[in-house]
């Protein structure tokens, strides 16, 4: 077996819709599905119908899914898992860390990294770590 692609899963406890919004004007993501705990379970209560159960967007050629988790299934914040972002145009990615960062946290401000790379990495309103990097070949 071959791994094929890696995909991050995004648990966001609730704030899928807030984020999905977030990252179409931040990461300029586009939405491929989006379903709801209620699309797929009619037995499911009333509240959790709403609830995003997964969403696949995408960023440029990446892609992310991203989910609500069911209701009584709390992620932690910031978890373990962070984002890499491999961009091929600094002003885009200029753009795009200014975005996460506005409402976010910057961890590491854009940055000349060694292997001739910027880079740069924020924690967005969601508690997502974006590691953003670009060649700086277009420099």
């Amino acid at each position: 077996m071959t791994i094929q692609a890696t995909t991050p899963y995004l648990n966001l406890s609730g704030n899928t819709e807030r984020a999905i919004e977030f990252y179409r004007s931040s990461l300029r993501a586009d939405v491929e599905t989006l379903v709801r705990f209620g699309d797929m379970d009619d037995s499911c209560s009333a509240r959790e119908r709403h609830r995003v159960m997964y969403a696949t967007l995408r960023v440029g050629n990446a892609r992310l899914i991203a989910g609500d988790g069911p209701e009584d299934c709390a992620a932690a914040r910031g978890g373990v898992v962070s984002v890499a972002l491999e961009l091929d145009d600094p002003d885009e990615m200029r753009r795009m860390f200014a975005a996460l960062a506005a409402s976010g946290t910057v961890t590491e401000a854009i940055v000349h990294a060694p292997l001739g790379t910027l880079f740069g990495s924020v924690i967005d309103p969601f508690g997502v770590c974006w590691m953003l990097n670009c060649s700086k070949r277009k420099l």
